[in-house]
């Protein structure tokens, strides 16, 4: 009897156990499983379109940057440059007129050949007496009320040369401007 006892508990256990039946996907025709594959593949080709695009911004970004670091790499030592070229300005212009034209003379060519070398590495003088005051390129140091002979908002004087390195500027020129007031 205990054999039958056990058969009734395993039968209502059996009962118990809820079946889950498993949803199954609706099957796809053919027709309607091309259209689905058809868009996650325009869809995939989309995504590297873009990773495509992305690649190549990046590598033209990269050497745009790298052009420019090595077009402007040499920025900080013009900078600290330039007031070595301004001392032989100087030295050329407190050389009293009665003194030695060989030590005139060894100055200007050693100013002429350290020109040449920042020259050679893109720097240019920034034009600056009679144009158009540009805050850009000049820093106006003082005005002066504007005249017949100069009309306002145009450099009248250059107190401090400036420079350019390629397009940047290395130093802004000090200049005298023409104020309308």
């Amino acid at each position: 009897m205990s054999d039958d006892a056990e058969q009734p508990a395993e039968a209502d256990a059996a009962e118990e156990k809820p079946v889950v039946e498993e949803e199954a996907e609706p099957e796809l025709t053919l027709e309607e499983m091309v259209e689905k594959l058809t868009g996650e593949l325009a869809q995939a080709r989309a995504e590297l379109t873009y990773r495509d695009a992305d690649i190549v911004n990046l590598r033209r970004r990269h050497s745009q940057e790298r052009g420019d670091l090595l077009r402007h790499g040499g920025r900080a030592l013009a900078n600290r440059l330039l007031p070595v070229l301004d001392n032989f300005d100087r030295a050329l212009e407190a050389i009293p007129e009665e003194a030695d034209d060989s030590v005139a003379q060894g100055i200007s060519l050693t100013r002429q050949s350290f020109w040449a070398a920042l020259e050679a590495e893109g720097v240019t003088i920034i034009e600056s007496a009679g144009q158009t005051f540009d805050p850009n390129l000049h820093e106006a140091i003082t005005t002066l009320p504007a005249s017949e002979e100069h009309p306002a908002g145009v450099v009248i004087d250059v107190l401090e040369t400036g420079y350019m390195l390629h397009d940047r500027v290395l130093r802004p020129a000090r200049v005298v401007v023409t104020s309308s007031d």
